[in-house]
């Protein structure tokens, strides 16, 4: 019942299916349940897209983050436009 090579800093592991995350799972579980040609493509798409992340060493939290910071640019403004006085 118990894993003496179990520790409680593995809960923060994520899940995986062999060497498959769990992420990259989901889509080809709703090709599963659909199944047609296009659902598979999505599927496809997005496990290698899960696989690309991992490779570089991103999560999708960490990924999303990346590309708000780089959406918004280097320069961070204190005040908002609007506030600005003249």
């Amino acid at each position: 019942m118990n894993n003496i090579d179990a520790h409680w800093r593995d809960t923060a592991r994520s899940a995986r299916f062999g060497p498959i995350d769990s992420k990259a799972v989901f889509p080809f579980l709703l090709f599963l349940l659909h199944l047609r040609l296009w659902t598979f493509v999505v599927a496809v798409i997005f496990m290698a897209f899960f696989a690309v992340l991992e490779r570089w060493g991103f999560t999708v939290p960490v990924f999303l983050r990346w590309v708000r910071s780089t959406i918004a640019g280097p320069r961070k403004m204190a005040i908002p436009w609007w506030r600005v006085p003249k």
